[in-house]
């Protein structure tokens, strides 16, 4: 029982340390986003189970919650050793899909679950499955929902203020600028409506942040 407790513990102190990691996506090399403190990655986690809870409460999707959960609060672990990478960090998503694997496999240890653990995140990885699309789909949208409450709470900076933005970098983002977004949130809806397509219910999602103000 001993080594038990103490490879549970290990693996609850090493997993829980994502609530001091920040959500890069907010830090001054991207979006540098105004306030005393931005969001941890713990608190993506936080937002992508919440807002699976809240859709699977209002529509019938058929999808087994208890493995939907379990995959967006283990999704991330990795990052406790690597950090959260962007798309715009000059790693390219397969390796940035190794270094995911690596990492969580290291915080999963030797954790008596951790074979299903690490299947979850392939299996998430892939979003093939009913129940990892659905996670897949919760985690991505859940980042576009907090741009909006980042700039429905006035901590956008403009986008006549984003010369640092890495994000900026990019040919597709000022194609979007060209073509008419005004606000940093437009960048994010632009960047990733395409993604929802033949996923009604998260178009809707994402259309309802932005025609609403998310201060309630």
């Amino acid at each position: 029982m001993d080594e038990r407790i103490k490879e549970a513990m290990r693996f609850y102190l090493m997993a829980t340390k994502l609530k001091d990691k920040i959500r890069s996506g907010w830090d001054n090399h991207h979006w540098n986003i105004k306030g005393d403190r931005v969001e941890s990655v713990a608190e993506h986690v936080y937002g992508s189970c919440i807002l699976a809870i809240s859709l699977n409460s209002e529509f019938d999707l058929g999808v087994n919650m208890e493995k939907v959960l379990k995959t967006l609060v283990i999704h991330e672990i990795g990052e406790v050793l690597i950090g959260d990478i962007t798309p715009f960090d000059n790693i390219t998503p397969e390796q940035k899909q190794e270094m995911e694997h690596r990492a969580m496999q290291a915080v999963l240890g030797d954790l008596c679950e951790k074979d299903e653990l690490y299947a979850l995140l392939l299996e998430f990885d892939e979003h093939k499955t009913k129940e990892s699309r659905f996670a897949y789909f919760c985690d991505k949208i859940e980042a576009d929902i907090q741009s909006k409450i980042y700039q429905d709470k006035g901590c956008h900076h403009p986008l006549s203020e984003q010369s640092h933005n890495a994000a900026f970098r990019y040919s597709k983002t000022q194609d979007m600028i060209t073509n008419g977004a005004k606000e940093p949130f437009d960048i994010w809806y632009e960047w990733d409506k395409s993604r929802f397509e033949g996923e009604p219910i998260f178009q809707k999602v994402l259309e309802y942040v932005k025609e609403n103000n998310t201060n309630i």
